[in-house]
């Protein structure tokens, strides 16, 4: 990469599937702003790996040692800004919902991985939650259900109408793009409320901060006949 030039984005594969994480390897050595900066089959080994600075992680939830939950915590304590999307067989909404509490950012979908890990590190690195509204939606009625028999009522701090603008549109699922146009304001202004919203909620990804405003009641989840904006 020439001088200048903005830094790559620096990737680690967690799997202990050989064959999968070469083929992520192969296709992601072809894109010059990409770079893998490693590959690791367990948790021990997700965690050492982890000691060089990382952007984005392509985390198998199942490994010999334990689960990516527990290997995305120890990443996410040692880099916050570190992407993380889940690597999943099925769409299991307990392994989701476990997955966005350790402060995952999303999640793709083996059956479709190679073809689409180039678009979704791309977009784990822009700050796109990977994950579609249907499945949004789905673990928000988990969580409906869920709320009476145990709600946290940590303290946190106040957000601003802005903030709580924003929050409301993440709980909706909406995207970067579309949350820029429904509110008038530029991405960079976009990631900081964002930003903000996540540490006054005390979580460390955008899907955790929807869990945490559905489950205290801070925002209802949308519900499939509602329309959006």
């Amino acid at each position: 990469m020439e001088p200048g030039e903005p830094k790559a984005i620096r990737v680690l594969l967690v799997d202990d599937h050989h064959l999968l994480t070469g083929s992520f390897a192969a296709v992601l050595a072809r894109e010059p702003d990409i770079e893998v900066a490693g590959v690791a089959g367990s948790v021990a080994e997700a965690k050492s790996a982890a000691r060089e600075r990382l952007d984005v992680v392509l985390m198998d939830y199942r490994l010999p040692d334990g689960t990516g939950a527990e290997a995305t915590r120890a990443i996410k304590a040692r880099w916050p800004a570190c992407r993380v999307v889940m690597l999943t067989a099925v769409s299991d909404d307990e392994t989701i919902l476990e997955s966005i509490q350790a402060g995952a950012d999303g999640y793709l979908t083996k059956d479709r991985a190679v073809e689409d890990v180039v678009g979704a590190v791309r977009q784990a690195n822009a700050g796109e939650t990977l994950l579609p509204q249907s499945v949004i939606m789905n673990i928000a009625q988990r969580v409906v259900a869920a709320r009476d028999r145990s709600v946290e009522r940590r303290p946190i701090e106040a957000l601003t109408p802005r903030e709580f603008e924003v929050l409301k549109a993440l709980v909706e699922g909406r995207s970067t793009p579309e949350i820029c146009e429904h509110l008038g304001i530029a991405p960079n202004t976009l990631r900081t409320h964002v930003q903000n919203v996540m540490n006054k909620l005390r979580v460390h990804s955008k899907l955790e901060a929807v869990a945490f405003a559905i489950r205290t009641r801070m925002v209802e989840p949308l519900r499939s006949e509602d329309s959006l904006y």
